[in-house]
């Protein structure tokens, strides 16, 4: 089956859109990974589905790292199907900023901070186990922690996370060039055994 494609006019029509995050729907649901992207990208928005974009690593990296256990191609959008097993194995997925654009660098350092508010009191919500935000740069912004390291952040502001163990792990888009899926793969694997998914 051919995978589908958009026009820019297309995609351009997505701009500042919103995606749903996936988290837990179900009794018996537990949040235990709560992976954080940036923001949206327009393939997102159009796809309503989160790491759409064709170039983008995520899904082929959780393969590879044994988070999930069949591949995900959601170039086309995400089956409800998907999304259960994604849900059943206690990921979920948000943004630091829920508005689409067509890239990361588009946001403002304002819409970042806010963003990092609304994404605690998220975790207040949820309770996750783990925290895993993907992409250095947009947490140093975020939370005004401009030497923050990739890894996972020091005890001393789990208070800010609820008790969640926060995490930051490479970004999968294609634009970063540092990565692999690999690379992406052993990140991902690591913050899943941390959370009790694998």
């Amino acid at each position: 089956m051919a995978r589908r494609t958009f026009t820019r006019a297309e995609l351009e029509s997505y701009r500042d859109a919103v995606v749903p995050d996936l988290l837990p729907n179900a009794p018996g649901h537990e949040l235990k990974l709560l992976f954080v992207g940036i923001n949206p990208g327009l393939w997102t928005a159009a796809t309503q589905t989160h790491f759409a974009h064709p170039g983008n690593r995520f899904y082929p990296a959780l393969l590879l790292g044994g988070v999930i256990t069949e591949p995900i191609d959601p170039a086309d959008g995400m089956s409800d199907a998907e999304r259960t097993m994604m849900r059943e194995r206690g990921i979920g997925i948000s943004n630091v900023v829920h508005r689409a654009t067509a890239k990361a660098s588009e946001l403002s350092a304002e819409e970042l901070r806010a963003g990092g508010e609304q994404l605690v009191a998220l975790v207040a919500r949820e309770r996750p186990r783990v925290v895993a935000i993907a992409g250095i740069t947009a947490y140093r912004t975020a939370f005004g922690l401009p030497k923050a390291v990739p890894g996972r952040q020091p005890e001393t502001i789990d208070d800010l996370w609820s008790g969640a163990e926060l995490w930051v792990v490479p970004n999968p888009s294609g634009l970063n060039a540092h990565e692999t899926v690999a690379s992406l793969a052993a990140a991902y694997r690591e913050v899943a055994v941390a959370a009790g998914v694998i």
